[in-house]
């Protein structure tokens, strides 16, 4: 059992709070070895500032990548903001300057990808960022007051059902090189609805994940670089959800 719980916690960084734990133990070490040097520590104000401006600096590369969509900016942000990723993952230190850069990387990636569905489906876009904002606040109303409490379990269940989610991801990828098709997956019908009504309701879990990450950074002391890397978990999150939002809408309008 400590392994399996090993395995979908401890390999999982942006979501897991062992990753601050372990941040506030370094910088806890390097205070004690450093006699009067004083860190700044992370705060939840501090992380939600730092997602505005990464907000703020997606929806500028969007914006720029929605009025000239592109492969180039579609793949290149996609391809290159999961690198970044990856290596904040391993190197949260670093965050204060990749975050920013997944952000522009990610916005090329979500501006072409609007303009895609935007040129086949009318207003979809609009509906699909209405949706996403909505669903951020009901999770952050059901979080604070306390609806859906995050616990180890929640946690643990919310990140193997994310797990899941990506290897079919990776799956359909693989089989689509050899013209293999995943069948239901984000097609028309109910059963590909109802899988991707599914997706998108692990993906707002997700956003209880990363608003108790806030609360824990603070709570354990982490250094405050952790308050990029957690402003960047939320943004991952919200990019996600927004990107399944803009498929589960789009599913519904070719049934009309």
């Amino acid at each position: 059992m400590s392994r399996r719980k090993s395995f979908f916690e401890s390999r999982n960084p942006v979501m897991n709070e062992k990753a601050y734990q372990e941040a506030a133990h370094n910088v806890l070490d390097a205070d004690m070895t450093q006699a009067g040097l004083i860190r700044e520590r992370m705060t939840v104000q501090g992380a939600i500032n730092k997602s505005l401006l990464l907000g703020g600096i997606m929806l500028l590369t969007a914006a720029i990548s929605f009025s000239m969509p592109s492969p180039i900016f579609m793949w290149g942000g996609a391809i290159g903001g999961l690198i970044v990723v990856v290596i904040a993952s391993f190197r949260p230190q670093y965050s204060p300057t990749l975050a920013p850069i997944y952000a522009g990387l990610e916005g090329l990636f979500v501006g072409a990808i609007s303009a895609i569905y935007a040129y086949a489906f009318d207003g979809i876009v609009f509906q699909a960022v209405t949706l996403t904002m909505a669903v951020f606040f009901m999770m952050l109303f059901i979080y604070k007051s306390r609806i859906i409490k995050v616990t180890s379990k929640f946690r643990t269940g919310v990140i193997m059902a994310t797990g899941g989610i990506l290897v079919v991801y990776l799956l359909t990828w693989v089989l689509s090189m050899f013209g293999i098709q995943m069948p239901y997956l984000h097609q028309g019908g109910m059963i590909g609805i109802g899988l991707s009504l599914l997706i998108v309701g692990i993906a707002a879990l997700n956003l209880l994940l990363d608003f108790d990450n806030f609360e824990k950074g603070e709570q354990y002391g982490a250094p405050v670089y952790m308050e990029w890397f957690s402003a960047m978990g939320l943004l991952i999150t919200l990019v996600w959800l927004y990107i399944e939002i803009l498929r589960l809408i789009a599913l519904f309008s070719s049934r009309d």
